[in-house]
């Protein structure tokens, strides 16, 4: 399975019946379905009900792991549409139960108020390693279910099984590997895609956890976007994560994603659980 098959699997869905759409997982994933790829593949099937209007912001929750065995059914209500916003919502299903849901807003493109801002400092992507270069330098093997259609270069990695405290703030620069084309929709859903990858380690960060130890229970339970501006995710995209807090077993993150060129493109929001067995 190539990056360019999983990266279609979250552009391209199965339309089965009205409002309702069926979605893939690359076979190699076998433990559980990625978050990211639901949230994709749920703004997608918002989006196949929507003419003309732009995803301003959604809001989901992960209530189930998905089973990578069998596809996903996404269920889309339309439940409004006024003089300049859409909602919808979007139920996931597999094995008759809700995995997932989401509400989305599109929004007819308008001209307003603008500020933003300032993206921090930070190196370029291109004299930075990527996370399989980090693994394979501290001779960690490489389990194929880390393979993706998103690089990410992280700013400040922390040694691979380092346990000492660190800040709460993780700063990667991420894009597609493989370029597409596409409208904004597609470029957007490859951000919800991408959005999900890194965001719970800025609040375990603090607590010098060891991913390798096989002693941390860790998933998303929550996930927020908010879009500000188009982008090309074809291009570098600089994610700025932070967590203020972490209590009762749950990590809250969040996040500010911009462009190369220093834009402010999005926003994120995360709640994770993070337990220490």
């Amino acid at each position: 399975m190539s990056d360019a098959d999983e990266l279609n699997r979250v552009l391209n869905l199965e339309a089965i019946e009205l409002d309702m759409f069926r979605g893939y997982t690359d076979p190699a994933r076998t433990h559980r379905i990625y978050g990211g790829q639901v949230v994709g593949q749920a703004l997608n099937a918002a989006y196949r009900t929507i003419d003309g209007r732009v995803c301003n912001s959604l809001h989901a929750y992960f209530i189930r792991p998905g089973d990578p065995k069998v596809p996903i059914l996404y269920k889309v209500e339309r439940a409004r549409d006024g003089g300049s916003f859409s909602i919808r919502r979007v139920i996931a299903i597999q094995h008759g139960q809700q995995i997932f849901n989401l509400a989305v807003s599109f929004q007819s493109p308008e001209e307003g108020f603008e500020h933003q801002a300032e993206a921090p400092d930070a190196p370029a992507p291109e004299g930075l390693l990527n996370e399989a270069q980090l693994r394979e330098q501290s001779g960690e093997a490489v389990d194929p279910e880390w393979r993706w259609p998103i690089e990410v270069r992280p700013v400040n990695p922390l040694p691979r099984g380092r346990t000492e405290p660190a800040e709460p703030v993780y700063i990667t620069w991420f894009r597609s590997v493989v370029p597409f084309g596409g409208a904004l929709p597609d470029h957007q859903c490859v951000l919800a895609y991408a959005s999900d990858m890194s965001l719970m380690d800025a609040s375990l960060r603090p607590h010098g956890v060891d991913w390798t130890s096989g002693r941390l229970q860790a998933a998303s339970l929550d996930h927020a976007l908010w879009f500000h501006r188009p982008s090309d995710l074809c291009d570098w995209h600089l994610y700025v994560q932070e967590s203020p807090s972490a209590s009762g077993g749950r990590g809250f993150n969040r996040a500010s994603i911009f462009s190369r060129d220093g834009r402010l493109v999005a926003s994120a929001t995360q709640e994770a659980l993070i337990r220490w067995r």
